[in-house]
């Protein structure tokens, strides 16, 4: 259960931002935060990642329902006792959810995260995509110190065989 309520954290925060965004800016308005780092601009994305796939549809909701499932099974077969796992499939949850919401309602994503990192013009994204990211970054941590601990068991921590 608390795994969805980090989820449903998630989902609220940025359904919330996404709206304040929407009632509160015109769509390429960009209001600055840090100047030459971070900016709130309105913008719109009927794609996915990077603007890929516009106009997809149908694509999308097929593979966010097959993401929810999976990460929803996930949960309950393979997250019990382990927070890091956990954790990571709870935010994954949350940002897929949030994005579907937008796509089925509004047809398109709310994005307004603007970042120049080190001069780079990063593609706008949202708090969804955010929580995904660092959603998909637990796991992989996850992964990697599940990978370390079967090695420990095989080999032992000197490095040596245990029959």
């Amino acid at each position: 259960m608390y795994y969805y309520l980090i989820a449903i954290f998630v989902i609220l925060l940025d359904q919330l931002t996404k709206w304040l965004v929407e009632h509160n800016m015109y769509l390429g308005e960009s209001i600055p935060i840090i100047h030459n780092f971070l900016y709130i601009t309105s913008h719109r994305n009927r794609g996915a990642a990077w603007g890929i796939l516009q106009g997809q549809m149908w694509l999308f909701y097929v593979i966010t329902v097959v993401v929810i499932i999976a990460i929803m099974y996930y949960l309950h077969k393979a997250a019990k006792g382990r927070r890091l796992l956990g954790t990571a499939l709870a935010l994954m949850l949350g940002g897929a959810i949030g994005n579907f919401i937008d796509r089925i309602i509004r047809k398109e994503v709310v994005d307004f995260i603007h970042t120049y990192i080190f001069g780079y013009n990063f593609p706008v994204f949202n708090i969804a995509d955010s929580a995904l990211v660092i959603g998909v970054g637990l796991l992989m941590i996850q992964m990697l110190l599940d990978e370390r601990d079967s090695k420990e068991k095989t080999y032992g921590e000197n490095g040596t065989h245990r029959p």
